[in-house]
C-alpha cells in the first residue's frame, strides 16, 4: 500500500533533525581555551621583559664590573666612566632611566647607551606591547561578551590572531636583533664578563607563546567560521524540506 504525499512527507520531517541539534555551536572551541590560556603567560612574559632591567646582566661574582644589568630603559651601573670625558673623571653609578633628563652628562653620553640595534631593538618590542594591550581588550571581548551567534563573531577572533601574529614576528624581531648585537665587542664595557639576563629569556619564551596564541585563535577562527557555514547549510536543507 503506498503511503499518502502527506504521511511521507511527515516521515521525511521525522528524519531530519532540527539545525539547532546538527550543529553544535559551542561558544569556545578548545583551540579558543588554549589560546586564552596562552595569552595570559604571553602577555605576562611580555610585560615583565617589557619593563624590567635584566636583558643584559654582569658576571656578580667580578667585584670591579663596570656594568650591572640593562634593560629596554633602564640602565644600572657600577661604575661607568664617561666614554666622553678622556681624563676619566665622571664615572656614572647606580640605576637610570635611558632618556634621563637630570642626571649631569647622561644626554652626552646617549649615543654609546642606545646605539642603533637597541632603538631598533625597543622599536619592534614597543610595537609588540602595544599588539599585546589590544589583544588583552580582544581576548576579554571574546571571553566574557562574545558569541557564535554575533555577527562580528568570527571577525573579532581573525583580528585578534592576525595582532598576536603581527606582535609575535614583531617581537621575534626585537629579540633577534638584540641577540645578535646585544653582547658584541665594543657596546658594553666587559662583555666576556656579560650574559644575557633573565629579563630576555621572558622575551624570548613570550615571543614563542605570542605567535602560538595566534596560531591557536587563527584556528579557533576557521573553526567557527566552518562551523557556522555548515549551521546555515543545514537550517538551509531543513527549511526546503518543511517547504
Amino acid at each position: 500500500m503506498q503511503k499518502s504525499p502527506h504521511f511521507a512527507r511527515e516521515d521525511s520531517q521525522e528524519h531530519l533533525p532540527s539545525p539547532h541539534n546538527t550543529v553544535n555551536m559551542k561558544r569556545r572551541t578548545l583551540a579558543g581555551s588554549c589560546g586564552v590560556g596562552v595569552f595570559i603567560f604571553a602577555f605576562a612574559f611580555i610585560a615583565i621583559a617589557f619593563a624590567t632591567p635584566s636583558w643584559l646582566v654582569s658576571d656578580y661574582r667580578i667585584t670591579g664590573a663596570k656594568l650591572d644589568r640593562l634593560g629596554l630603559w633602564v640602565h644600572c651601573f657600577r661604575s661607568l666612566p664617561d666614554v666622553n670625558d678622556d681624563s676619566q673623571r665622571r664615572f656614572f653609578v647606580g640605576c637610570r632611566w635611558v632618556y634621563d633628563p637630570f642626571t649631569k652628562g647622561y644626554d652626552e653620553i646617549r649615543g654609546f647607551l642606545l646605539p642603533a640595534f637597541m632603538i631598533t631593538t625597543q622599536f619592534f618590542y614597543t610595537l609588540t606591547f602595544i599588539g599585546m594591550l589590544v589583544s588583552a581588550i580582544a581576548v576579554l571581548v571574546f571571553f566574557l561578551c562574545a558569541g557564535p551567534d554575533q555577527k562580528h563573531f568570527i571577525n573579532l577572533i581573525y583580528g585578534l590572531g592576525y595582532v598576536l601574529l603581527g606582535s609575535g614576528v614583531s617581537a621575534a624581531i626585537a629579540v633577534i636583533v638584540f641577540a645578535v648585537f646585544g653582547n658584541r665587542n665594543g657596546w658594553m664595557p666587559e662583555h666576556a664578563n656579560n650574559w644575557f639576563g633573565w629579563s630576555f629569556v621572558l622575551a624570548c619564551v613570550g615571543t614563542v607563546l605570542t605567535l602560538v596564541a595566534a596560531t591557536l585563535f587563527l584556528t579557533e577562527a576557521h573553526v567557527q567560521h566552518r562551523k557556522r557555514l555548515q549551521f546555515k547549510e543545514s537550517q538551509t536543507r531543513f527549511e526546503l524540506v518543511r517547504g
